[in-house]
């Protein structure tokens, strides 16, 4: 196998239910609400794993220059995060520091992208604000203990993405599995969390100065980009480029070497030339040092993440 597949990490979430396993077909752990698959992880807290055992750490320490290409250095992170989120419940309203004011708040800064996999009937994202919105009415509105009025919200379905930069107010709602391709970063300021109770019974800690200065309350009204046929580019930004390709059955699709990339499979299934498969919801690290050439057992949709090194 030329690219690496690592075992998922779950993380108990209180808005979580149980679509990895419906939907992706995973075996979850028994009697715990699961919100979070983390799949590509390099992160002090959470390390991804081969089912060999070894960690993403000891993978570029060992062979920087053939997973990242020249000049990675050996102690540097793997700079994407690579996760699912099975939101039953809609998420905390939240945003990310952008860089300018991350390292003031001790944090880091958090760009990101939503595809959605899956969407009940009325499936919501919120993103941004309302046209019109000022500040001063948007912390009238947190004072009054309601923000709903103030947020962008949209009517979203499978097959749809929508880039989340830092410092962009966002919250999932209920009835979404997502695909969230992510800089490296866990920093995440809750602004207003619907009243809600954590796992422990206790409400969770929101970040109010914070989230203040983390807004970028000039962010009008985003837009979800739709599905269509091909290969489309859904991000290119100065953390990742992101494409979405849809291949027909027997189809094939070539990497050259030079650069690492990750494959994200949403649909369908992948074989490459040396017999390995990739499956609905795997997410592999394609190496720098090798070439690919896949193959589409059956009509199958891929997001593919790259550009993502960048210079020490």
């Amino acid at each position: 196998m030329k690219f690496h597949l690592f075992e998922p990490i779950y993380m108990e979430r209180v808005w979580g239910g149980t679509r990895f396993a419906s939907e992706l077909g995973r075996i979850l752990p028994r009697g715990k609400i699961i919100g979070e698959s983390w799949d590509i992880v390099d992160r002090p807290e959470a390390q991804s794993r081969t089912s060999e055992g070894l960690s993403i750490r000891e993978l570029l320490q060992t062979d920087p220059e053939g997973i990242m290409g020249t000049d990675w250095p050996t102690d540097r992170p793997f700079p994407i995060l690579v996760k699912w989120l099975d939101c039953r419940e809609k998420l905390s309203l939240q945003v990310h520091p952008p860089a300018a004011v991350a390292t003031e708040l001790g944090g880091e800064p958090k760009t990101e992208n939503w595809y959605i996999a899956a969407a009940d009937p009325g499936a919501t994202l919120m993103a941004g604000l309302r046209k019109g919105v000022a500040r001063k009415s948007f912390e009238a509105g947190l004072k009054a203990n309601n923000l709903e009025p103030f947020v962008h919200r949209i009517d979203v379905h499978a097959g749809e993405s929508i880039f989340i930069p830092s410092g962009r107010l966002h919250a999932i709602g209920g009835g979404n599995l997502i695909l969230e391709i992510q800089q490296n970063s866990d920093t995440t300021y809750r602004v207003f969390d619907w009243g809600r109770v954590g796992l422990d019974g206790m409400p969770r800690q929101l970040h109010i100065d914070a989230s203040l200065k983390s807004i970028d309350f000039d962010d009008f009204e985003p837009d979800t980009i739709k599905a269509t046929e091909g290969d489309q580019t859904l991000v290119k930004s100065d953390v990742f480029n992101l494409r979405k390709i849809c291949l027909q059955a027997d189809e094939s699709l070539s990497f050259e070497l030079g650069q690492p990339r990750i494959l994200s499979l949403v649909n369908g299934e992948l074989e490459e030339a040396d017999g390995s498969m990739v499956r609905l919801g795997d997410n592999v690290l394609l190496p720098a040092k090798n070439d690919f050439n896949f193959t589409a057992k059956c009509p199958t949709e891929l997001l593919l993440t790259e550009n993502f090194v960048k210079p020490a």
